[in-house]
């Protein structure tokens, strides 16, 4: 989350999408709300880890963040992150917190169709443990999304999620011209790299069904992603079209950033 997105998503745990799996808290922001503090106790809240209840056959978590002040000389613990734009510049946010990723807490799910280990950083692989930033609005989309591919008679059983939050040390490797963007939305834990991979190959699923796995592809994302922001406005954010290189299919950048912006199109 960002400082500033405690209202996000509040219409009830399990999000607009129904479909979440998990609530993020921090103590800056406050204690949760009362039911969380039912199921986990009030010293959750402010004691940074991923609890986790279960009922009537269904889990759900608190994850209480570590406050963004942990950050140390660019680094938390062992785990190396860096340094926001905000931090440089003065101007604009940093993340509210980060949280704590486990071997034995990164299934951890968030929801339906993601766990924590989605989102992490593709780097650092020996280094535990690792930290994350993530805000519920994104995955909460993400599942509209499928909710909504889903209704058009899509099956849809798994979206694999290419690149979730990016550390600021690890953005700026790909800063160039045509590569990562030096303010990237995925230093902020609301943005994700996406395509949906029944199949698990690793690549994008025909989803229009003309036996070819191309561009064409990401537009029936796309066309799910206007439909979504549409129905949730306060959803509202980027959507980029990236078509196949030699190291991956074509995907769709889905972003909850506050304002469309489309590219790619």
């Amino acid at each position: 989350m960002i400082r500033g997105d405690s209202a996000q998503v509040q219409d009830s745990l399990t999000g607009k999408s129904g479909k979440l799996l998990a609530r993020l808290v921090s103590a800056a922001r406050g204690g949760p709300i009362r039911i969380l503090q039912q199921m986990f106790g009030d010293s959750a809240a402010h004691r940074p880890g991923v609890y986790t209840a279960s009922a009537a056959g269904t889990s759900f978590s608190l994850i209480t963040m570590l406050p963004f002040r942990s950050k140390e000389a660019g680094r938390v613990g062992a785990y190396r992150m860096g340094r926001w734009p905000a931090e440089r510049s003065g101007r604009g946010t940093v993340p509210e917190g980060f949280i704590e990723v486990t071997p034995d807490n990164q299934h951890t799910r968030v929801s339906q169709h993601f766990m924590l280990r989605d989102f992490l950083t593709h780097d650092q692989q020996q280094v535990w443990p690792k930290y994350l930033v993530l805000r519920e609005a994104l995955v909460d989309k993400l599942e509209l999304i499928i909710t909504d591919l889903e209704s058009r008679g899509l099956a849809v059983s798994k979206v694999s999620v290419m690149s979730g939050f990016r550390t600021p040390q690890y953005n700026a490797k790909g800063v160039r011209r045509g590569g990562r963007a030096k303010d990237s939305r995925h230093q902020y834990g609301d943005a994700a790299d996406i395509f949906v991979d029944n199949d698990g190959n690793g690549r994008m699923d025909d989803l229009n069904g003309d036996g070819r796995v191309d561009l064409r592809d990401t537009r029936v994302i796309l066309d799910a992603v206007e439909r979504v922001e549409a129905a949730h406005p306060e959803l509202a954010g980027g959507a980029g079209l990236y078509k196949s290189t030699r190291s991956h299919g074509p995907f769709v950048h889905v972003d909850v950033r506050g304002t469309r912006a489309r590219w790619g199109v």
